[in-house]
């Protein structure tokens, strides 16, 4: 009996973390015109509509996506009714969605602009399906639909939004993102994957340039990293969030050794100078945050235990670093969480390779 339930237990540990079937409707084609529409008409609800700048941001979105496709027409004439999709609902996607959105209702609920963003996030939800479908069937006759624009779209929303006047500049952040999933690709473990977390790339990428041209105040970035601090207990909150991610998809190491390298090396030099490295606690509620829900990707992260662990402590020294350099050049210290995410993805392979080596 004892057999047969841990039999049981391994069989349930090793089910499919992916549900997969085609869906061959001739009608698929029409998909990204509808996304289009739909991205539009979301632009005539009230809290759009009460800027007109955000609006013809909307309208400009839904129009680009519209030409798009009449392109890809052009370019494939009648083969375009060929063009379908297969439906692909991955754990990974929806079970990461789930956890994003339980921090945007519990952070909102002390800091209402995030609620006042809600249908900002439909938006660009919206245009990431009609943009990564147009994407895929320009390259190829079938592609994935699922969960997947989901997590890409509210993590990158987690740490970096613009303001309604610019707004526009969130859309092309959101094409840049999966433009870099598509074409930024290189070989691992026998596979053609893509290099970079999408969310992390563009998120990296627009911080450079607004660092670059000194234009943070066109986003809600400052705002942003300080008011997750409003909500009560939000590193309870956070540390249970990620103990959800941790337990599905075997990240704890990178989280776990991210944390415990920030926390040694703030708690450290607080205690050789008599001075806190980071202003309000050892480890930011934001910097937290990334630790569990941004560096964690585990299709842009080491596989192995010991790959892991060096790649979480790597970030928690970046980022510790990073928070002095950024602070040394008079550029707002929040940035300190995305710019080292890319530049650890390009370093997955070197540190796949170390660990071969050393074992």
């Amino acid at each position: 009996m004892a057999s047969a339930a841990r039999s049981r237990a391994r069989t349930a540990r090793r089910s499919p973390s992916a549900v997969e079937a085609p869906a061959r409707g001739s009608l698929a084609f029409l998909l990204p015109p509808l996304f289009a529409l739909a991205l539009a008409a979301v632009a005539f609800v009230p809290r759009i509509q009460a800027n007109e700048r955000l609006a013809l941001s909307f309208f400009g979105a839904a129009a680009a996506l519209l030409l798009g496709y009449a392109g890809l027409a052009l370019r494939l004439g009648p083969a375009l009714r060929s063009r379908g999709v297969d439906l692909v609902l991955r754990r990974q996607h929806w079970l990461q969605a789930g956890v994003q959105i339980a921090v945007y209702a519990y952070w909102g609920w002390f800091w209402r602009p995030v609620y006042a963003h809600a249908w900002l996030l439909v938006g660009q939800i919206l245009f990431a399906y009609a943009f990564d479908l147009l994407l895929s069937w320009w390259r190829r006759e079938r592609t994935s639909l699922g969960f997947g624009p989901f997590p890409i779209i509210l993590s990158t929303n987690l740490f970096l939004w613009f303001r309604d006047d610019w707004f526009y500049l969130q859309f092309l952040m959101i094409a840049v993102g999966f433009l870099g999933k598509e074409f930024v690709r290189w070989e691992r473990d026998g596979k053609r994957v893509h290099i970079f977390n999408p969310s992390a790339f563009t998120l990296g990428l627009f911080s450079l340039v607004l660092i670059a041209t000194g234009t943070t105040e066109l986003t809600w970035g400052q705002e942003i990293a300080s008011t997750l601090t409003l909500a009560p207990h939000i590193y309870l909150f956070l540390f249970a969030l990620g103990l959800v991610v941790m337990w599905f998809f075997s990240i704890t190491l990178v989280a776990g050794t991210a944390a415990l390298v920030l926390f040694g090396l703030s708690a450290g030099y607080a205690a050789l100078t008599g001075v806190p490295w980071f202003l309000d606690s050892e480890i930011p509620a934001a910097v937290f945050l990334g630790l569990h829900l941004l560096v964690t990707d585990p299709s842009t992260s080491p596989r192995s235990a010991p790959g892991k662990a060096l790649f979480g402590a790597l970030y928690g020294v970046s980022v510790f670093g990073l928070y002095a350099l950024l602070g040394a050049f008079g550029v707002p210290t929040f940035y300190d969480k995305l710019l080292a995410v890319p530049l650890l993805n390009l370093s997955v392979r070197g540190i796949d390779g170390l660990v071969r080596r050393v074992r």
